[in-house]
Protein backbone atom coordinates (compact mmCIF):
# COMPACT_ATOMS: atom_id res chain seq x y z
CA UNK A 1 0.00 0.00 0.00
CA UNK A 2 0.99 3.98 -0.17
CA UNK A 3 2.40 5.21 2.37
CA UNK A 4 2.85 8.21 4.40
CA UNK A 5 6.59 7.15 6.86
CA UNK A 6 7.50 9.49 9.62
CA UNK A 7 11.10 9.59 10.82
CA UNK A 8 12.72 11.37 13.90
CA UNK A 9 16.20 11.15 13.47
CA UNK A 10 16.63 8.42 10.84
CA UNK A 11 16.47 10.40 7.77
CA UNK A 12 18.29 7.87 5.55
CA UNK A 13 16.31 4.73 6.96
CA UNK A 14 13.16 6.90 6.54
CA UNK A 15 14.62 7.28 2.81
CA UNK A 16 15.16 3.57 2.38
CA UNK A 17 12.15 2.56 3.40
CA UNK A 18 10.65 5.07 0.84
CA UNK A 19 12.61 3.67 -2.18
CA UNK A 20 11.67 -0.12 -1.11
CA UNK A 21 7.94 1.32 -1.43
CA UNK A 22 8.30 2.99 -4.53
CA UNK A 23 10.42 -0.04 -6.08
CA UNK A 24 7.47 -2.09 -5.16
CA UNK A 25 5.14 0.27 -7.45
CA UNK A 26 3.78 2.54 -4.35
CA UNK A 27 3.88 6.21 -3.82
CA UNK A 28 5.74 7.01 -0.56
CA UNK A 29 6.95 10.05 1.30
CA UNK A 30 8.70 10.50 4.82
CA UNK A 31 8.11 13.39 7.01
CA UNK A 32 9.82 14.02 9.99
CA UNK A 33 8.26 13.93 13.53
CA UNK A 34 9.06 14.21 16.86
CA UNK A 35 6.05 12.98 18.96
CA UNK A 36 7.04 14.79 21.72
CA UNK A 37 7.24 18.40 19.88
CA UNK A 38 3.16 18.50 20.97
CA UNK A 39 3.33 22.13 19.62
CA UNK A 40 4.36 21.08 16.03
CA UNK A 41 1.32 18.74 15.33
CA UNK A 42 -1.03 21.05 14.13
CA UNK A 43 2.08 22.05 11.36
CA UNK A 44 2.81 18.37 11.01
CA UNK A 45 -1.19 17.40 9.86
CA UNK A 46 -0.78 20.64 7.14
CA UNK A 47 1.94 18.45 5.34
CA UNK A 48 0.18 15.35 6.02
CA UNK A 49 -2.89 17.38 3.80
CA UNK A 50 -0.36 19.26 1.56
CA UNK A 51 1.28 15.57 0.56
CA UNK A 52 -2.15 13.81 0.46
CA UNK A 53 -3.63 16.31 -2.12
CA UNK A 54 -0.32 16.59 -4.23
CA UNK A 55 0.69 13.30 -4.11
CA UNK A 56 -2.47 11.23 -4.34
CA UNK A 57 -5.03 14.03 -5.33
CA UNK A 58 -7.52 13.55 -2.22
CA UNK A 59 -7.96 14.76 1.26
CA UNK A 60 -7.99 11.74 3.61
CA UNK A 61 -6.23 8.92 4.74
CA UNK A 62 -7.11 5.50 5.55
CA UNK A 63 -4.81 4.06 8.52
CA UNK A 64 -3.15 5.90 11.22
CA UNK A 65 -0.34 3.18 13.34
CA UNK A 66 0.96 5.36 16.01
CA UNK A 67 4.49 2.96 16.49
CA UNK A 68 6.58 5.65 18.29
CA UNK A 69 8.68 4.38 21.30
CA UNK A 70 11.78 4.31 23.44
CA UNK A 71 12.79 2.58 26.70
CA UNK A 72 15.32 3.24 29.10
CA UNK A 73 14.83 0.77 31.95
CA UNK A 74 14.41 2.31 35.32
CA UNK A 75 13.54 1.06 38.98
CA UNK A 76 10.84 3.51 40.25
CA UNK A 77 13.36 4.18 43.49
CA UNK A 78 16.03 5.71 40.42
CA UNK A 79 13.48 7.49 38.33
CA UNK A 80 13.47 11.41 37.88
CA UNK A 81 10.50 13.54 37.15
CA UNK A 82 12.20 14.28 33.98
CA UNK A 83 12.27 10.19 33.16
CA UNK A 84 8.88 9.91 33.95
CA UNK A 85 7.34 12.68 31.81
CA UNK A 86 9.60 11.59 28.49
CA UNK A 87 8.16 8.00 29.09
CA UNK A 88 4.47 9.54 29.41
CA UNK A 89 4.56 12.32 26.57
CA UNK A 90 6.61 9.70 24.19
CA UNK A 91 4.27 6.86 25.00
CA UNK A 92 1.12 7.87 25.71
CA UNK A 93 0.50 11.93 25.62
CA UNK A 94 1.89 12.04 22.34
CA UNK A 95 -0.58 9.98 21.13
CA UNK A 96 -3.61 11.01 21.75
CA UNK A 97 -2.44 14.73 20.81
CA UNK A 98 -1.26 13.74 17.34
CA UNK A 99 -4.22 11.48 17.05
CA UNK A 100 -6.22 14.47 17.92
CA UNK A 101 -4.38 16.75 14.94
CA UNK A 102 -5.11 13.79 12.34
CA UNK A 103 -8.41 13.08 12.95
CA UNK A 104 -10.02 15.48 10.79
CA UNK A 105 -8.23 13.81 7.74
CA UNK A 106 -8.72 10.10 8.69
CA UNK A 107 -11.46 9.11 6.82
CA UNK A 108 -14.77 7.28 7.56
CA UNK A 109 -14.27 3.73 8.12
CA UNK A 110 -10.71 4.37 8.19
CA UNK A 111 -8.78 2.68 10.92
CA UNK A 112 -6.36 3.05 13.84
CA UNK A 113 -4.12 0.96 15.10
CA UNK A 114 -1.66 1.95 18.63
CA UNK A 115 1.34 0.49 19.55
CA UNK A 116 1.96 -0.86 23.06
CA UNK A 117 3.57 -3.58 24.70
CA UNK A 118 3.77 -7.32 26.38
CA UNK A 119 4.84 -5.92 29.48
CA UNK A 120 1.83 -4.70 30.22
CA UNK A 121 0.40 -8.04 30.81
CA UNK A 122 3.76 -9.52 32.87
CA UNK A 123 6.19 -7.99 34.63
CA UNK A 124 9.82 -8.06 33.83
CA UNK A 125 12.36 -5.78 35.02
CA UNK A 126 12.77 -2.10 35.69
CA UNK A 127 10.02 -1.22 33.33
CA UNK A 128 7.15 -0.26 35.61
CA UNK A 129 6.76 3.69 34.19
CA UNK A 130 6.85 2.46 30.63
CA UNK A 131 4.42 -0.13 31.45
CA UNK A 132 2.25 2.20 32.50
CA UNK A 133 2.23 4.32 29.97
CA UNK A 134 2.02 1.35 27.93
CA UNK A 135 -1.43 0.56 29.71
CA UNK A 136 -3.00 3.42 29.27
CA UNK A 137 -3.22 3.20 25.55
CA UNK A 138 -4.51 0.16 25.80
CA UNK A 139 -7.17 2.00 27.65
CA UNK A 140 -7.31 4.87 25.76
CA UNK A 141 -8.10 2.58 22.92
CA UNK A 142 -10.75 0.88 23.66
CA UNK A 143 -12.56 4.26 24.49
CA UNK A 144 -11.24 6.09 21.65
CA UNK A 145 -13.07 2.74 19.45
CA UNK A 146 -16.36 3.78 21.44
CA UNK A 147 -15.65 7.32 20.27
CA UNK A 148 -14.97 6.56 16.80
CA UNK A 149 -17.65 3.99 16.11
CA UNK A 150 -20.17 6.41 14.64
CA UNK A 151 -17.98 7.45 11.99
CA UNK A 152 -16.86 3.39 11.19
CA UNK A 153 -13.05 3.95 12.53
CA UNK A 154 -11.98 0.68 14.30
CA UNK A 155 -9.31 1.22 17.11
CA UNK A 156 -7.19 -1.43 18.27
CA UNK A 157 -3.81 -2.08 19.85
CA UNK A 158 -1.04 -4.64 18.78
CA UNK A 159 1.04 -5.89 21.95
CA UNK A 160 4.77 -6.92 20.39
CA UNK A 161 6.92 -9.35 22.84
CA UNK A 162 10.51 -9.10 22.67
CA UNK A 163 11.48 -8.08 19.07
CA UNK A 164 15.06 -8.21 17.59
CA UNK A 165 14.96 -4.52 16.54
CA UNK A 166 17.26 -1.34 17.23
CA UNK A 167 14.21 -0.67 20.23
CA UNK A 168 16.25 -0.88 24.27
CA UNK A 169 19.35 -0.10 22.32
CA UNK A 170 19.41 -3.41 20.16
CA UNK A 171 20.43 -6.07 22.72
CA UNK A 172 17.64 -8.37 21.62
CA UNK A 173 18.75 -7.73 17.99
CA UNK A 174 22.77 -8.07 18.10
CA UNK A 175 23.41 -10.40 21.54
CA UNK A 176 22.58 -14.03 20.32
CA UNK A 177 23.19 -15.25 23.47
CA UNK A 178 20.37 -12.99 25.11
CA UNK A 179 17.61 -13.64 22.36
CA UNK A 180 18.48 -17.10 22.68
CA UNK A 181 17.57 -16.84 26.65
CA UNK A 182 14.75 -15.31 26.06
CA UNK A 183 13.17 -16.70 23.45
CA UNK A 184 13.15 -19.99 25.44
CA UNK A 185 10.58 -18.24 27.69
CA UNK A 186 8.30 -18.15 24.68
CA UNK A 187 6.14 -21.15 23.69
CA UNK A 188 7.15 -20.68 20.13
CA UNK A 189 10.87 -20.96 21.08
CA UNK A 190 11.97 -17.72 20.00
CA UNK A 191 12.44 -13.70 19.50
CA UNK A 192 9.84 -12.33 17.25
CA UNK A 193 11.17 -10.30 13.81
CA UNK A 194 9.95 -6.94 12.65
CA UNK A 195 7.82 -8.68 9.86
CA UNK A 196 5.93 -10.44 12.81
CA UNK A 197 4.44 -7.64 14.29
CA UNK A 198 3.99 -5.85 10.71
CA UNK A 199 1.73 -8.61 9.82
CA UNK A 200 -0.23 -8.72 12.68
CA UNK A 201 -0.77 -4.79 12.04
CA UNK A 202 -1.20 -5.28 8.51
CA UNK A 203 -4.11 -8.21 9.07
CA UNK A 204 -5.93 -4.66 11.13
CA UNK A 205 -6.01 -2.53 8.35
CA UNK A 206 -7.36 -5.87 5.90
CA UNK A 207 -9.96 -4.78 3.78
CA UNK A 208 -12.16 -7.79 5.25
CA UNK A 209 -11.37 -7.10 9.09
CA UNK A 210 -13.45 -4.02 9.47
CA UNK A 211 -15.68 -5.95 12.69
CA UNK A 212 -12.81 -6.52 15.21
CA UNK A 213 -12.15 -2.94 17.33
CA UNK A 214 -11.46 -2.37 21.02
CA UNK A 215 -9.15 -5.36 21.06
CA UNK A 216 -5.57 -5.99 22.57
CA UNK A 217 -3.74 -8.50 19.85
CA UNK A 218 -0.38 -9.67 21.89
CA UNK A 219 2.59 -11.04 19.47
CA UNK A 220 4.58 -12.54 21.76
CA UNK A 221 4.72 -16.00 20.36
CA UNK A 222 3.20 -17.18 23.52
CA UNK A 223 5.82 -15.24 26.15
CA UNK A 224 5.39 -16.47 29.15
CA UNK A 225 2.82 -18.46 29.47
Amino acid sequence: MDAIITYRSGKDEAAAAVEALEARGRTAVALRLDTTEFDNFAGFAESVRQELSTRWNRDSFDFLVNNAGSIVPTPTGKATEEAFDQMIDLHFKGVVFLTQALLPLLADGGRIVNLTSAVTRMVTGDMSIYAAAKSAIDTYSRYLAHELGQRRITVNTVAPGPIATDFGGGQMRDNEKFREVVGAQAALGRVGEPDDIGAAIASLLAPDNGWVTAQRIEVSGGMNL
